[in-house]
Parts: C-alpha cells; sequence; structure tokens
C-alpha cells in the first residue's frame, strides 16, 4: 500500500508540474462546457423565412401576421413570384418560404380543408424540418390544414421528465459525459509517454514497483481529476443552470466511477501505444472523436447504419449517456440503471486488461 500511495502522489505531482496535463485539468472543460450548453443548442430559433400569400383576404392576413407575430421567425420576406421565391431559397436567404394559395381565403370561409404550401432548405435538413413544425402549428392555429400534416384536433401534448423542452435540461446532463470523457482519456494517455519523453520509464522498469501497483498508480489520479470535474459540472448544472436533479447520487457518482474506470483503459492503451506525449494527444484525439460520436448525443443511435450501431454496444459513453440524463430527469430505477451498468463494467474491464497487457508486454 505504501508504494502504490507513492506512485500515487508521483503521478499527481507530475499531472499538476507538467506544463500539458495542467492547462487540461480544470479551464479546458470549464470552458467547453459553458461554449457546448450555448452553442449545442437542438431549437432554431430567429429563422428567416419568406411568405408568399397569393390570396389577400382576412383569413390569409391573420395566418401572415400570425407568422410575423412568432418569437422563432427573425424576418419574415414578403414573396410575390416564384423566381422571387427560388432565388431567396438559393441564396439562403430564408430557410422555408409559406405559400397560401389563391382558394385559401374561400375555402376557410367555406369550413373546407385549406392548403398551404410550405418550401423547405434541403441542406439545412434538420433544421427545415423544425421551422416546418413551427408553421404547421401556425397554419393550425387558423384552422388549415398543412400539406406537411397538423396534429388532430383537440389533442393534448404532455411531454414528460422536460415539460418546457428545453434544450439546457438535454445538454447539459450529456455534457459531463461528454467533456468528462474528453479530459480524462486525454490525462491518462500522457502517462506512459511522459514516462518515455522524460527518460523515466526506464526507472519503472528497475523499480520494485510490480505491474498492479504500477496502474494503480497512474489510474488513481486520472479519476480524481474526472471525478472533481464531473462534481463541478453537476453544480454547475443545477445552481447556474437550474437543470433539475431527480435521482439518486450513489447510482450516478457508482456509474460515473465505472466509466471513468474504462476511459482510463483506453488512456492507458494509447499512452502504452505512444513514443511522445505528441503522439499521446493525437492517440486520445483518436479515440475520444468515435466516442462522442456512437455515444448518440449528436444523433440517436436508431438513425445510425446497423453496422455501427453493432458498434456503439463497446462505447462507453453510449451507456454512461442514458444513466445520467435518466438520473438527472426522472429518477431512473435501479433496475435500468443496472441494465446499462453491467456492459459498462465489461468495456472497463476489457480496456484495463488490454492496457495492462500491453503495459506488460512494454515493460518487458
Amino acid at each position: 500500500m505504501r508504494r502504490i500511495a507513492a506512485m500515487i502522489v508521483k503521478e499527481a505531482l507530475a499531472i499538476v508540474r507538467d506544463p500539458k496535463s495542467r492547462t487540461i485539468l480544470v479551464i479546458p472543460p470549464l470552458v467547453q462546457l459553458f461554449v457546448f450548453s450555448f452553442a449545442t443548442t437542438l431549437d432554431v430559433t430567429h429563422a428567416d423565412v419568406g411568405v408568399w400569400a397569393r390570396s389577400q383576404g382576412a383569413a390569409s392576413t391573420d395566418l401572415v401576421a400570425r407568422v410575423a407575430a412568432s418569437p422563432n421567425f427573425r424576418h419574415v420576406l414578403s414573396i410575390s413570384s416564384p423566381a422571387q421565391l427560388r432565388h431567396a431559397i438559393d441564396r439562403q436567404t430564408v430557410i422555408a418560404a409559406l405559400v397560401i394559395g389563391p382558394g385559401f381565403d374561400r375555402d376557410v370561409a367555406a369550413h373546407r380543408p385549406a392548403e398551404v404550401g410550405v418550401v423547405l432548405d434541403g441542406r439545412r435538413s434538420n433544421a427545415a424540418q423544425i421551422v416546418a413544425g413551427y408553421l404547421t402549428a401556425i397554419a393550425a392555429s387558423v384552422g388549415t390544414a398543412s400539406r406537411i400534416g397538423t396534429p388532430a384536433a383537440g389533442a393534448v401534448v404532455t411531454n414528460w421528465f422536460n415539460p418546457a423542452l428545453s434544450y439546457i435540461w438535454f445538454t447539459l446532463p450529456s455534457l459531463i459525459a461528454i467533456i468528462v470523457s474528453v479530459s480524462g482519456v486525454a490525462i491518462t494517455s500522457q502517462s506512459i509517454a511522459r514516462e518515455r519523453e522524460l527518460g523515466t520509464f526506464d526507472q519503472l522498469l528497475v523499480s520494485p514497483l510490480r505491474i498492479h501497483e504500477i496502474l494503480i498508480g497512474k489510474t488513481v489520479p486520472p479519476m480524481l481529476s474526472g471525478l472533481f470535474n464531473a462534481t463541478l459540472f453537476l453544480a454547475i448544472a443545477t445552481t447556474v443552470f437550474a437543470v433539475p436533479f431527480k435521482g439518486s447520487l450513489l447510482l450516478l457518482y457508482l456509474a460515473l466511477f465505472i466509466y471513468l474506470l474504462a476511459l482510463v483503459g483506453i488512456g492507458l492503451f494509447v499512452s502504452a501505444l505512444s513514443m511522445t506525449q505528441q503522439q499521446a494527444f493525437l492517440g486520445s484525439f483518436v479515440a475520444t472523436v468515435p466516442i462522442l460520436l456512437l455515444s448518440g448525443y449528436s444523433s440517436p443511435i436508431e438513425n445510425m447504419p446497423g453496422f455501427l450501431q453493432t458498434l456503439t454496444c463497446i462505447d462507453p459513453a453510449r451507456y454512461f449517456l442514458v444513466i445520467v440524463q435518466g438520473e438527472f430527469l426522472k429518477a431512473m430505477p435501479v433496475a435500468a440503471v443496472l441494465d446499462q451498468l453491467w456492459p459498462l463494467a465489461l468495456i472497463a474491464l476489457a480496456t484495463l486488461g488490454a492496457a495492462a497487457r500491453l503495459f506488460r508486454a512494454r515493460m518487458g
């Protein structure tokens, strides 16, 4: 235990004293937290749209006024011809254009289903679909039936777990998983490479330390750093951004501990393969990008091709992302947490085992 404690102190001091490791401890994760919190919004606001009103009656005037008054739209461009509509879409002056047909007011007055057309900029498909939803809801509010579909009359929509559909409530818990993974892998990947670059790796070979003692000593400081950052992010999310935490802190930290073990295993594996800290930094980047993209944070796993969905099964962030979101917003039951925890534990065992085997081979 004394040897392990001494190794932990040595690694902690090496991280604090090394400029490359020190710079990625706290400040960059905090900057990423605030930048991602505001930059990765899933809402579409302040969009510019066009309106081509080919009917000038009361109903069409009311519809145009509702579009102009919507807080989701910044500018509403009046369009008077097909050429002008095409030009506005081609030049990306507007993301969508609402086309009110010449028989619109007549159909509304006769209580017949009235139709409006929506032209979308397919180059910005995700944002265009969201804007189409906004226009559909506005059209439905004046009794029209849009070609792109409207909700059934009298339907009441209830959003569980996130009643206001605030993207912050989704983004902040997810960022705990994402940013901890970036910093965790980056810090750990420097450990063995730093020993080689500084010429102290040979001292480890002749020291009385055993393999598992060296690995434990190199594992604990990055995990403590990850736990500290996660705790800091949790406090900021609940106090500064007012994201509710409804679950169990014990379950969250248990999952976080196992998640960090998996990340540290990946970082040690990268570090054992690297000869310099620069190689380790590039290797950590190569490792973390797939972890983030396959986690389900940026796009749903169900939307990925089949072979990528299979590949996500070995991504530790996929499982921890479900746990952290569930614990924040809906007090995820213990059984549901365990369903995500056991594959995460298997991944942690696999990554740590692979790192230990590779490190043993390197020391041999």
